[in-house]
């Protein structure tokens, strides 16, 4: 009896193993692709090879199959019936209208986030800016900025809210990106100041100061977005 129980103890060991084995392939295999679009490696309307992919993350189909659903919800990938996976992309009106639901439900999250922050996470928050002073890479400086502002919104316990703002930040990617080498690094400037001014007003809790900041913030880049409609046809 006792070694029916020890046998049974250690099958259940080997199983929950196992699907934690599982689990963080499928993880890493998800992350690996999310990583793939969000940097531009595959671009916007790119049909999506499920064999590549495969070879590149070292596994097989059936975890990319699984990967590309997942993404397929975050808002990078969609998944076509009997024509298979692309890279989400948006045309000028809808990265338009993207901005615009942003421009609202962002500054509601950081307000919300503001009262319930610690000094160590505004210190974090401080951190990051001034590493975005110093950054002259494009790709790196776009994993700050975003690290920032989905950082800044986390306090906020709004878990229907804050996913949704991500699925925007995760669509809306690809013309950011074109944006700010557009402008490069003279253009910078403003983006630094009002990340300032973002972080000085919510050093000092005011949330509405901090929430008017942010919405002109990402007003602005609309509004320079629709200047340049050409970053939409490439």
């Amino acid at each position: 009896m006792t070694e029916e129980l020890n046998l049974q103890s250690n099958t259940s060991k080997t199983e929950r193993r196992n699907s934690g084995t599982v689990k963080d392939k499928k993880h890493r295999v998800t992350e690996q692709i999310r990583e793939l679009i969000l940097s531009g490696t595959l671009a916007p309307g790119c049909r999506i090879s499920q064999e590549s992919l495969a070879e590149h993350c070292g596994t097989s189909r059936i975890p990319v199959r699984d990967a590309l659903a997942r993404l397929e919800n975050d808002g990078l990938v969609i998944l076509k019936p009997n024509s298979g996976a692309w890279v989400a992309k948006l045309d000028l009106n809808e990265c338009i209208e993207s901005y615009k639901i942003r421009e609202q439900l962002e500054p509601l999250a950081l307000a919300e986030a503001i009262p319930k922050m610690s000094d160590e996470q505004i210190a974090q928050l401080q951190g990051m800016v001034e590493d975005m002073k110093q950054v002259e890479d494009t790709e790196e400086f776009l994993k700050l900025d975003r690290l920032f502002h989905l950082s800044s919104y986390q306090a906020s316990g709004m878990n229907q809210l804050n996913p949704m703002i991500e699925r925007f930040w995760n669509t809306t990617q690809h013309y950011r990106r074109a944006f700010t080498k557009l402008i490069g690094q003279d253009g910078t400037w403003i983006i630094h100041a009002e990340h300032t001014l973002m972080v000085e007003a919510i050093r000092r809790r005011d949330a509405e100061g901090a929430a008017r900041i942010l919405k002109e913030h990402i007003r602005r880049t609309r509004v320079n977005l629709e200047k340049h409609s050409e970053i939409f046809t490439h």
